[in-house]
C-alpha cells in the first residue's frame, strides 16, 4: 500500500499529468467558489431579513444591539465559509475526479502496466453519476458529524467518514474500467478493510490545504495501483473478463 502511495505521488507532477492537474484543480476551485458565493448569499439574505423583522417587531430602540448582532453574524458567515470549504473539499474533489478518472487512469496504466490489457473508459454520464452520488452522500454524512465537533471527537468521525467515502468512490472508478458494476461492488465488499485503510491515505491527502486540490490525481492513481494488486491476488476466474472484453 505504501508502494502504491509513493508511485501515485511520484507520478502526480510528471509532465503527462500536469495538464490534468491544472484542469482538475481549476474545476475544484471553480466549484468551491460557486458554492461559497451561493452559501454566503443565502445566509446574508436570511440574516438581513431577520434583522429587518426584529427591528419591526422590537422598534427602533433595538437598532444598536441589532447592528452589533449583524457584525457578529457577518463574522460567523466568514468563519462558516472557511469551515464549509474544509467540509466540502472531499465531496468536491470526489465530484471532480469523476470528470478526469479515465484520463488519469490511462496515464497510470500506460506508465506502470504497459503489458496489461487496458481498461475500458467509463461513459461520462456514469462517471458523473458516481461522483454526484458520493458527493451528496458525503455532504449528508459530514452534516451528521458536525454536532460531534463540539464533543471533541467530531474530527475523528469526519476523518473516518472521509476515508470510507473516498476509498469507496476512487476504488469504484478505477475498478469499473475493468469490471461490471455488480462485480465491482462484490470486489469492494471482499476487500472492504483494505480499501478503507487505503481511503485513509486519501483522507490524509485531502486534509492538506492547497495540496488537496490535487486529490483527484492522487486518489485515482493510488486506487489504480490498489485495484491491480487486489485483483492479481485473486484467481482470474473469480474476476471475470474485463469490461468490453469477449
Amino acid at each position: 500500500m505504501l508502494d502504491a502511495a509513493f508511485k501515485a505521488l511520484a507520478q502526480m507532477f510528471t509532465a503527462p499529468m500536469r495538464t490534468v492537474l491544472l484542469k482538475s484543480a481549476g474545476l475544484a476551485v471553480a466549484l468551491l467558489v460557486v458554492l461559497a458565493i451561493a452559501f454566503y448569499r443565502l445566509l446574508a439574505w436570511l440574516s438581513g431579513a431577520g434583522q429587518h423583522w426584529a427591528e419591526g417587531a422590537l422598534g427602533t430602540i433595538a437598532h444598536g444591539p441589532l447592528v452589533l448582532l449583524g457584525w457578529l453574524v457577518a463574522f460567523a458567515l466568514g468563519f462558516g465559509l472557511v469551515a464549509g470549504a474544509v467540509l466540502l473539499m472531499p465531496a468536491v474533489t470526489a465530484l471532480v475526479a469523476s470528470f478526469f478518472t479515465d484520463e488519469i487512469a490511462e496515464k497510470v496504466e500506460q506508465a506502470h502496466y504497459p503489458l496489461d490489457p487496458p481498461g475500458v473508459a467509463l461513459s461520462l454520464p456514469r462517471a458523473i453519476l458516481e461522483g454526484v452520488q458520493t458527493a451528496a452522500l458525503a455532504i449528508v454524512v459530514y452534516l451528521c458529524c458536525v454536532p460531534f465537533l463540539f464533543a471533541g471527537f467530531g474530527a475523528v468521525l469526519f476523518f473516518l467518514a472521509t476515508a470510507y467515502l473516498l476509498g469507496r468512490i476512487y476504488f469504484d472508478l478505477a475498478a469499473m474500467r475493468f469490471h461490471p458494476v455488480a462485480e465491482v461492488k462484490a470486489l469492494r465488499r471482499v476487500n472492504r478493510a483494505t480499501i478503507f485503510v487505503a481511503g485513509m491515505f486519501i483522507a490524509a491527502f485531502v486534509s492538506i490545504p492547497i495540496v488537496n486540490l490535487a486529490t483527484p490525481l492522487f486518489g485515482t492513481a493510488f486506487m489504480v495501483h490498489m485495484h491491480k494488486r487486489l485483483t492479481r491476488a485473486r484467481r482470474p476466474e473469480l474476476l471475470g473478463p474485463a469490461r468490453g472484453g469477449s
